[in-house]
């Protein structure tokens, strides 16, 4: 299991930042006591705006920042204390994680294999799978530079996994690609969970949510809004469809605003 235990996250503002986001607070509040969980064998949905606090969530799961406050755990191990650790058992997939130029599909599978430990037999038959089953194999000497976006997502998904992780955590998984890779990108997802994997998502689209989700988290402003299943969230909410509760609490979250 991953929990997230009331966590909290907040960041010091530059004065551009400060006129962006049009407020005179130096502080701002990205994560705000959050606290959900996510099993093996399902996927978990953050969804919300842009914005909200999804990414940074994300990031604190992932070991790339700490929480000011709060607890997170992988397979029960703390995340602050023991990053190394964690690391073994999770995948983090961002857009915004760029894979070098001048290397290839081919030399990284490898780098990213050794940095894990994987052994060489055993790195040569997850490549040989993962290759196969995003079309990576007649690429795997050409160069990032020379690839597609397209491609470039499929490998970074590719070399994400050697390590045969139990927790894919991926940031906007179909955020930038064309209808065939996103395709390519949801059914896998898929497949992974069915094979017994733990996936968490953040997303701003409705429709991804509804196609891939067991469960969801609605966050705005940092918080989390509403949780469960879609059919659970609807009726808690009295709402007959995820889009009327989305746009119902964000209405909610803008009176708060207001008032």
């Amino acid at each position: 299991m991953l929990s997230v235990e009331d966590i909290k996250k907040t960041f010091t503002l530059s004065k551009k930042q400060m006129k962006i986001e049009r407020t005179n607070d130096k502080k701002k509040v990205a994560v705000d006591h959050l606290s959900f969980e996510a099993r093996r064998g399902e996927i978990y949905g953050l969804l919300g705006p842009n914005g909200a606090g999804k990414t940074t969530a994300l990031r604190c799961i992932s070991t790339l920042i700490k929480p000011d406050v709060g607890t997170i755990k992988v397979n029960g191990v703390d995340t602050t204390h023991h990053a190394a650790k964690v690391r073994e058992n999770i995948a983090f997939l961002t857009s915004e994680l760029k894979l070098d130029d001048h290397f290839t599909p081919n030399y990284l599978f490898r780098y990213f294999s050794a940095l894990h430990n994987v052994e060489e037999q055993t790195m040569l038959e997850r490549k040989k799978m993962l290759f196969n089953r995003f079309g990576i194999d007649q690429f795997q000497e050409v160069k990032i530079a020379d690839l597609s976006t397209g491609m470039k997502q499929k490998i970074s998904i590719a070399i994400a996994l050697v390590h045969d992780p139990d927790f894919i955590i991926f940031d906007e998984p179909t955020n930038g690609l064309d209808i065939l890779t996103a395709k390519t990108v949801i059914d896998y997802l898929l497949e992974m969970r069915d094979a017994g994997k733990g996936i968490i998502i953040s997303t701003h689209i409705l429709s991804v949510v509804e196609k891939l989700c067991d469960r969801v988290g609605i966050i705005i402003d940092g918080a989390l809004k509403a949780e469960g299943t879609i059919d659970a969230v609807c009726q808690t909410h009295n709402h007959d469809t995820l889009e009327d509760v989305f746009f119902a609490l964000m209405q909610d979250a803008k009176g708060d605003e207001h008032a």
